[in-house]
């Protein structure tokens, strides 16, 4: 069941249907990544839609059928956590997201199959970590500070919602997975060149090339001072 996860979360939706829809590999389009939302800078918010919407499916349905298999039994143990079938296959779709085996093991954030894995685990879960991204979105307007923001509050609502210590630990997983994914946007956000949403990559990069000038003359400026 481990590795059906993984290969159902390695299924390209973003690379697909940039493929179908504008004949472009997405992975050398604007931040390079597959996800949903280079896809909407690259190709459309149709297709950003689909592959959004995908991409949870992806991530929900592996682990909903091992939840289902698993009939509330406790047979695997490790560490003294029980009930582990889930939350590990909830691991394997998150990393085949991002390490897709149709890829060469390239992939997206895993932001959006993570949202779908939650869901299965736990559906309240799922709607508050969602509300939580939506919120952090409507105050930024940037995608990953979003997803950053809302998974780290994962293990935090999992604990809340008193889920078994399996599935907190897959919130801790699922946090630093999700935050190591995004270290070129974090990279960004600090040198304040991450694009908002809907934001087209060519803008992104005349306000990229705008920030490097802006630096250079300061540098300059320094130095003759």
């Amino acid at each position: 069941m481990i590795v059906i996860a993984f290969v159902a979360g390695s299924i390209p939706t973003g690379y697909w249907v940039a493929k179908a829809v504008k004949g472009i590999d997405i992975r050398e389009h604007g931040s390079k990544s597959t996800g949903a939302t280079n896809v909407l800078r690259c190709v459309g918010k149709g297709p950003a839609l689909f592959v959004f919407l995908f991409d949870i499916f992806k991530g929900y349905a592996p682990v909903a059928v091992a939840l289902y298999l698993d009939g509330g039994r406790a047979d695997w143990t490790f560490f003294g956590l029980t009930h582990l079938c889930a939350p590990l296959c909830a691991v394997a779709a998150l990393v085949g997201h991002s390490k897709s085996i149709f890829l060469g093991f390239q992939g997206g954030k895993s932001a959006a199959t993570g949202l779908g894995t939650v869901f299965a685990l736990n559906p309240l879960v799922g709607t508050v970590l969602f509300a939580t991204w939506l919120l952090i979105l409507g105050a930024t307007k940037i995608v990953s500070v979003a997803s950053i923001g809302a998974v780290w509050l994962l293990p935090v609502y999992f604990f809340l919602f008193k889920d078994p210590p399996a599935v907190i630990s897959y919130g801790v997983v699922a946090l630093f997975y999700v935050t190591l994914r995004h270290k070129a946007n974090i990279k960004r956000l600090f040198n304040g060149t991450e694009p908002k949403l809907g934001q087209k990559p060519q803008d992104a990069k005349k306000e990229e090339e705008r920030e490097e000038k802006k630096t250079a003359a300061t540098e300059t400026k320094e130095s003759t001072a």
